[in-house]
């Protein structure tokens, strides 16, 4: 197992992140507990889950599991949905926020999370609230790195801007989709989290299971997923030649000798802004295969196959600009140039 620094903190975590959203949807409480010693012995160190996970049952399951174990563990979890029906049991105000850590602290057994994600965008709180509300959670010690999900660019980089202008603490990581069929942070999202040193967990990077192997190229319906279960599926967002980047992957996975999870999972953990892959499994067995795409690389011909098939056109301005480089340079006839 690799393990790299989240960003530019010095939080080291590992490749591969155990998610947790089938503890209580699919997984019991033992067969929770046998995934997360499973994930230690196979050298993991990161844990994700969110209290909306099945109302909390998630976060209570994975405290159970970590009973012993919680040094060991970089436990990162969220806030933002609908955890009752009384109109601030939702969002990201100051109000919210403040009562759902304690109930995940208590829920997860335990005196701090290590990332306190802000789960999705809420645009009928002030960004100034919930991030005054965040650096006060890490002085006082109950979460100790902040970091989002699903921000588009321009929100990210505001709001990184208001911390670093008002002295609290910024955002480490930032969670986004990401997996051979749905690459649209490539586009505005990576080059700002390079730029601003944040690291990047990737959610669902097999596409929920459509990269797993039990999908023909061009269905998006198999036979004991979540897609005929009709739940947590997001074909809606996989690119238009999503057929033919499975094919792709298929042939590439028997080629190395490999699963099509772990070659999908690795072709995303191998990419060089990416700090962890979340993974999740109905059980241990499940996730020993997917597990075993760390550790390894990919080889080079390999990748190549999966970048080139998978890259999606750039859009305005980008597909616009990108060639100005190559005009600023070809304009320039200096003698010193002349071969």
């Amino acid at each position: 197992m690799h393990y790299n620094r989240l960003g530019r903190s010095g939080l080291k975590v590992s490749e591969v992140c155990l998610g947790t959203m089938t503890f209580g949807n699919g997984a019991d409480e033992a067969e929770a507990a046998r995934m997360v010693h499973a994930a230690f012995d196979a050298g993991v160190n990161f844990f994700d889950t969110a209290d909306a996970y099945v109302n909390g049952v998630s976060e209570a399951m994975l405290g159970k599991a970590l009973k012993g174990r919680r040094p060991d563990a970089v436990v990162a979890s969220k806030v933002f949905n609908p955890m009752g029906g009384r109109p601030n049991d939702s969002g990201m105000s100051r109000l919210h926020i403040m009562q759902a850590v304690e109930a995940s602290l208590k829920r997860l057994q335990t005196d701090y999370i290590d990332i306190y994600f802000i789960h999705h965008v809420d645009i009928q709180t002030p960004l100034e609230e919930m991030l005054r509300a965040f650096d006060d959670l890490v002085r006082q010690g109950k979460i100790l790195y902040t970091a989002c999900s699903n921000y588009e660019a321009w929100r990210l980089m505001e709001a990184l801007w208001l911390a670093e202008t008002r002295g609290w603490t910024g955002f480490a990581a930032y969670q986004p989709q990401y997996s051979l069929v749905v690459r649209d942070i490539d586009e505005e999202i990576v080059p700002a989290c390079e730029a601003k040193g944040l690291g990047v967990v990737a959610w669902s990077p097999l596409a929920s299971g459509y990269l797993a192997g039990k999908y023909k190229p061009g269905d998006l319906k198999a036979q004991g997923t979540r897609s005929a279960e009709g739940w947590g599926f997001q074909g809606r967002f996989f690119a238009p030649n999503h057929a033919e980047i499975l094919q792709a992957l298929l042939d590439t996975a028997r080629d190395i000798n490999r699963s099509p999870a772990q070659t999908a999972l690795r072709w995303v953990m191998d990419q060089p802004f990416m700090t962890s892959a979340i993974v999740g499994a109905r059980n241990a067995q499940q996730l020993g295969e997917t597990l075993a795409a760390g550790g390894w690389r990919l080889p080079e011909e390999a990748r190549a196959r999966l970048d080139k098939v998978s890259a999606q056109p750039h859009r305005y301005p980008r597909a616009f600009e990108e060639s100005m480089v190559d005009r600023r340079n070809s304009a320039v006839k200096m003698p010193s140039l002349k071969k």
